[in-house]
């Protein structure tokens, strides 16, 4: 059974890389599958197809930032406890610049955003990657909502609306790190911050 349980793990971790790296679309379950190391009739075991496999790649990488995001925009522990609101959103852009540049220096590109990358292929192909990118992204705004809320209660910001605030943030970064695979150059990403803040028409810096 550890041995049949590790062999789907494989799999998972073979699809995440190479979705990353290449898109969904031009993989086959042959090639996932020479990547993982295991059968290709092992690949059914698990996923009944690519489609569900690209599925639980969606849901373990979000399960990941979800987890980062709430530790940056919580301020719960590490750098962003007891910070201001917008110290803890300016974090958020400044950790997804250095993610960004990290998988640049280890792979030689810049791979931009998964869930990006995949609802501008997916996006008319398959309704459930759809709907649970959808899902993602609403589930984005709402952490980025909720941040922006406590800043406009303080004063620091002066919109109205901190839900469209927050989409049209949450747009702008998504936007941003699509310019920076597309030039493959994360400095694309340097202007986030003070956009953000004009955007949020904030008073503080």
């Amino acid at each position: 059974m550890g041995r049949t349980s590790d062999a789907g793990e494989k799999i998972l971790a073979a699809g995440r890389s190479l979705f990353e790296a290449r898109g969904y679309s031009a993989l086959g379950v042959a090639e996932i599958c020479k990547a993982a190391g295991v059968p290709k009739g092992s690949f059914y075991y698990f996923y009944e197809s690519k489609e569900a496999l690209a599925l639980a790649v969606v849901d373990e990488h979000w399960a990941d930032q979800r987890r980062e995001w709430t530790r940056i925009l919580s301020g719960d522990g590490g750098d962003a406890a007891g910070a201001q609101p917008l110290d803890r959103l300016r974090k958020l852009f400044e950790e997804t610049e250095a993610g960004q540049h990290a998988l640049q220096q280890g792979c030689g590109t810049v791979l931009g955003c998964l869930f990006g990358n995949l609802s501008l292929e997916m996006s008319n192909q398959t309704e459930a990657v759809r709907a649970r990118l959808q899902e993602i992204f609403d589930a984005q705004v709402e952490m980025v909502a909720a941040v922006i809320g406590e800043a406009r209660d303080r004063g620091d910001v002066t919109v109205k609306d901190s839900r469209e605030a927050a989409r049209s943030v949450v747009a702008q970064l998504e936007g941003q790190v699509m310019f920076a695979k597309l030039y493959n150059n994360t400095g694309r990403l340097s202007p986030l911050w003070a956009n953000c803040l004009a955007l949020l028409g904030a008073r503080t810096a």
